[in-house]
């Protein structure tokens, strides 16, 4: 029997010996230095009375200390929960139900201070389980394969964030630690995780993710804290790291103006939001053939890649089971749109403790991802929506995501995100948010002949407002909520 994770992990730590696994404030790790630290943290948590099942949130910054607590915490068997930084009081207090542990490197008074009313369980410094001894016995993995390993929370866009329940057989399925089932474009990627730029949270499932997928692949994460971004590129000599669309951009609008030496860079991988054809070329035109733009959800993990050499707005051919069905539930033909429904290795089994929603969107082993989407006749695939991104015109659905992109497309306009406003006439009308592209002034008349040209009247913008930059939720997605409350 395969041993659950952490196992493989802790297995390359173990190979791995004195190769360096971590730069850390002037530190560098190697991997016997982080698998001992895991073993300490390990220690203090099976001290602590902490098995499987236990749900143990933690608060934690980007260090090899706080990597290891995550390994240590998955190797006593415990429910983990990842707590980013950025959340509401109401979001923290929801994350921390059902644990009866935090472990916590954070001062009292930050934004994720535990401190207050329904705080949960025990509260234990990091540095309380750092201390713990070190016996030199490689742990033993103690959780059962149908155990929750994890918690992996939704952005939180439309309110609480979600929960999604991943097994410990799903995290030891799923590929980041398994070379041999690495599809041709995580290959491709690997091969240029050399030294991965790392920051923010390791609580985001696609920093930990690519994390593990540099370990794998023998490269050094490099821990940056919260510079920008093309300064942390450029002083650490990073190869790789993770980008938004909005921050992609910000990188190629700073590399026009005032170039910094990015002569290391290799690899950027594009999450939380469909990228343009347009802004795409821009910034390969710009920072070279570096931009992997990869398309998942917190319920499924990775789902496809395209890489550098696949054509501008494809996503590449999925590495999973992928069915593209109609209203009725009926797989489509290459060359329709439907909607995608997912099966992957990793993926979640539900939603924690809200079985209603569970229903809704897991259903006979695949994951309704409420995606719009095609093949092509290749077998690429093609996002165009999303199902509940609506706005009702007169009775009528229109989708934002083919109205965002034909904005987006025209020469006046680097970003567009469009939402449904109320109207007396016609119930919705498209409201518009547009960041200019340098140099241009777009104005609602020329924006709405566009948008009609290749698209239903009703579905072009009655209103125009234009913004310097997209509001993004703790996750790194546009905030449309915020847009909205500012418009």
């Amino acid at each position: 029997m395969t041993e659950q994770f952490p196992g493989r992990l802790l297995d390359l730590l173990e190979t791995a010996g004195h190769r360096p696994v971590f730069e850390h404030a002037d530190r560098v790790v190697t991997a016997a230095e982080l698998l001992a630290t895991v073993r300490r943290v390990t220690n203090g948590l099976r001290a602590h009375g902490i098995g499987p099942g236990d749900g143990v949130a933690l608060l934690l910054g980007v260090s090899p200390e706080a990597f290891a607590a995550i390994v240590a915490a998955h190797a006593v068997g415990a429910r983990v929960v990842g707590v980013r930084p950025g959340l509401t009081p109401r979001q923290r207090q929801h994350l921390l139900a059902d644990t009866v542990l935090t472990v916590t490197d954070r001062t009292a008074g930050t934004d994720t201070d535990t401190d207050g009313p329904g705080r949960p369980g025990k509260v234990l410094a990091l540095d309380d389980l750092l201390s713990a001894p070190d016996d030199g016995l490689r742990p033993r993995p103690l959780a059962r394969p149908e155990d929750i390993a994890r918690l992996i929370h939704t952005s939180g866009s439309t309110g609480v964030p979600k929960a999604c329940a991943q097994t410990y057989a799903a995290m030891t399925a799923a590929w980041a630690l398994r070379p041999q089932a690495w599809p041709p474009a995580v290959r491709a990627l690997a091969a240029r995780l050399d030294r991965f730029l790392v920051f923010g949270t390791l609580a985001s499932q696609v920093m930990m993710e690519y994390g593990l997928l540099t370990l794998a692949a023998g490269g050094t994460l490099v821990t940056a804290g919260q510079p920008d971004l093309r300064d942390g590129i450029e002083r650490h000599r990073a190869t790789a790291s993770v980008i938004t669309v909005a921050r992609l951009r910000k990188l190629t609008a700073g590399q026009r103006t005032s170039p910094a030496d990015l002569t290391s860079l290799r690899a950027l991988m594009v999450s939380g939001s469909p990228l343009e054809p347009g802004r795409l070329r821009e910034a390969s035109d710009v920072l070279g053939p570096v931009v992997f733009h990869g398309y998942g959800q917190t319920e499924t993990g990775m789902i496809s890649m395209a890489t550098p050499e696949d054509e501008p707005g494809s996503l590449g051919v999925p590495p999973v089971d992928l069915e593209i069905r109609d209203a009725s539930g009926r797989p489509v033909p290459p060359g329709t749109d439907g909607e995608l429904f997912v099966r992957a290795p990793g993926q979640s089994v539900g939603y924690w403790r809200e079985p209603a929603l569970t229903a809704e969107v897991f259903a006979d082993g695949w994951v309704r991802t409420r995606d719009l989407g095609r093949f092509d006749p290749e077998g690429r695939l093609w996002l165009t929506g999303r199902t509940r991104d609506v706005i009702i015109v007169n009775a009528n659905l229109y989708y934002a995501g083919p109205v965002e992109r034909r904005l987006a497309a025209h020469p006046s306009v680097a970003e567009a995100y469009v939402v449904g406003v109320p109207d007396d006439d016609t119930g919705e009308a498209v409201h518009a948010f547009v960041v200019p592209a340098e140099g241009h002034l777009p104005e609602l008349p020329e924006l709405r002949a566009w948008v009609t040209a290749h698209l239903e009247e009703a579905s072009a913008p009655t209103r125009l407002t234009l913004i310097g930059e997209v509001p993004v939720t703790p996750a790194g997605k546009p905030d449309k909520r915020r847009l909205i409350a500012g418009g």
